[in-house]
């Protein structure tokens, strides 16, 4: 079967190629069509090493499909089933899942140093445990969560992690008030994402910061009442909240210097949400006086903070009222085999979210 392939931690572009194999099918297992994946900043993170990620690997975590067989004792899914890739699936048993905090399971994390894979040459991964820049793939049962028949392949993909995870910065982790002002930094498919989360919430102000003019213009369509580049952010801060700063500004970057600038955007007693997924060795400075003064809040948002499943149905409910808009997130449709294109438009700021139609 096809899939594209990262041979080397640090390579630009992958390699599609026919002699790649799903291994792994068994007990507790499912076989998985896939039929659309949305392309995410974290599969750039993994390919260039700032996101750990064994290699070589089959990136794609944004995936959905159908069942194409389950293994022995699987009983929430069954052969024809639409579904969605879940790279974070909970256990439902460890401390993390009994607190009620499923986002922070780590038994997906577990399943990313299992190989998905095999060619001719030996052993392929896949990222975050799935990998679904491919045809197949074998995934545990936990990661395919089933769909209604209504959903579109690429609908779902996008509910897969960047939507899941923008909505739910702002639904689940920030909790934005009604009538307050929010900054987001960063407007990919994460970030209008988390503007349109709080769009739903009814705040008042949502600045757009993006250094790509088009993402800007496509904020603005998405809900935010201003849109700006990051040079005039603190210009923004000052016209929107007089000076003050926002109540809540999200780093959907994973940088430490983004972080700092929101950071300083944010208001005394504010909400500084971190969204981006940044490098284990990209620090963040903060002086214990600033700390103890401003007494602002920072809230990590692992996943959209909350629990993935009723986090997918919510979504979906929201899609269907017409609630929030995922169709309009897909600026770029490309074949497997152009999947290099893709890659380019995700680099560039061109795309919102690149589907890769398989």
């Amino acid at each position: 079967m096809r899939a594209a392939v990262l041979h080397e931690i640090g390579q630009e572009k992958l390699e599609v190629l026919d002699d790649v194999e799903a291994v792994g099918f068994g007990p507790g297992k499912v076989r998985i069509r896939v039929r659309a994946t949305g392309l995410c900043h974290s599969d750039l993170s993994a390919m260039n090493g700032v996101l750990p990620q064994p290699g070589p690997f089959v990136p794609g975590h944004e995936g959905a499909g159908e069942i194409l067989e389950v293994g022995e004792g699987v009983t929430n899914v069954k052969a024809g089933d639409r579904v969605v890739v879940c790279w974070l699936p909970a256990c439902g048993v460890c401390p993390a899942c009994k607190r009620g905090q499923t986002e922070l399971c780590l038994a997906g994390f577990m399943n990313a140093g299992i190989p998905n894979f095999k060619r001719p040459g030996g052993d392929v991964f896949g990222f975050a445990g799935t990998g679904t820049f491919t045809e197949e793939v074998v995934v545990a049962a936990g990661c395919a969560v089933p769909i209604p028949d209504d959903v579109p392949f690429d609908i779902a993909a996008l509910i897969g992690c960047g939507v899941t995870t923008g909505l739910g910065a702002a639904l689940n982790t920030a909790d934005v008030e009604a009538g307050s002002s929010v900054a987001v930094i960063g407007c990919g498919g994460v970030g209008i994402s988390a503007i349109q989360g709080a769009r739903l919430k009814g705040v008042a102000e949502i600045v757009a910061v993006d250094p790509v003019a088009s993402r800007r213009e496509a904020a603005l369509k998405f809900g935010a009442t201003k849109a700006v580049s990051p040079d005039e952010l603190a210009d923004a801060k000052q016209s929107v909240t007089g000076g003050e700063g926002f109540d809540y500004v999200f780093e959907v970057v994973g940088k430490s210097a983004t972080a700092r600038a929101a950071y300083e955007a944010t208001r005394r007693g504010g909400t500084l949400v971190v969204v981006g997924a940044g490098a284990m060795d990209d620090f963040l400075q903060l002086n214990m006086f600033e700390l103890f003064f401003d007494e602002k809040r920072i809230l990590p948002s692992m996943y959209g903070g909350g629990d993935v499943l009723r986090s997918y149905e919510r979504t979906i409910a929201l899609w269907r009222a017409g609630r929030v808009d995922l169709e309009g997130l897909i600026t770029h449709r490309v074949p497997l085999s152009e999947i290099n294109e893709a890659l380019d438009q995700m680099r560039t700021g061109a795309a919102l979210r690149t589907c890769i139609e398989i």
